[in-house]
């Protein structure tokens, strides 16, 4: 079975996953690193082929990587609103939520220019960041197995509550 991290960009998706593969000895993948290595940035893919084609890109990578067993998937902010992902993900997999305030995605994002879903709008960070929220957490809640809140912890906090809820401590 495979723990799979999902949640708004910021939530720490990528740092939790580490640190519950180190805990646990599962093998760790990001979804958005296992694209950046095969297919370059993110952000140019964006710029020169639009979401639709990463989207396509992040789907493929999702069923290679669920076809595994015991890894930690960090996925990206937008995988699990393709209901294609999730389905391949629960084949092998729990998905945990790890939810965090709009106020704590503000202070993580605010210094990051590298996010293409907070650079391409005329809106501010916050305001994007709080409409994403709004869209995405019902659909995060829905797929998710567990939710783990974010806020106020460390890393380390988070990732021993994870391991410990789905029974591997």
């Amino acid at each position: 079975m495979n723990l799979v991290l999902c949640g708004m960009m910021g939530a720490g998706k990528t740092t939790i996953g580490i640190k519950i593969a180190e805990l646990t000895g599962r093998r760790w993948y990001d979804t958005d690193g296992v694209i950046s290595d095969r297919h370059g940035k993110i952000s140019d893919i964006f710029e020169y082929y639009g979401e639709p084609h990463f989207r396509k890109i992040e789907t493929e990578v999702v069923k290679e990587l669920a076809e595994q067993d015991y890894l930690v998937i960090s996925t990206g902010g937008g995988l699990v609103l393709k209901t294609e992902n999730n389905v391949a993900l629960k084949k092998n997999g729990k998905i945990v939520f790890l939810r965090a305030s709009l106020e704590t995605l503000n202070k993580r994002l605010i210094v990051d220019g590298t996010r293409p879903l907070l650079q391409a709008s005329t809106e501010s960070i916050s305001d994007r960041l709080k409409r994403l929220l709004g869209e995405r957490m019902p659909v995060y809640e829905h797929v998710a197995d567990y939710i783990v809140d974010v806020d106020d912890k460390s890393p380390e906090e988070i990732a021993r509550e994870i391991v410990a809820l789905v029974g591997e401590d």
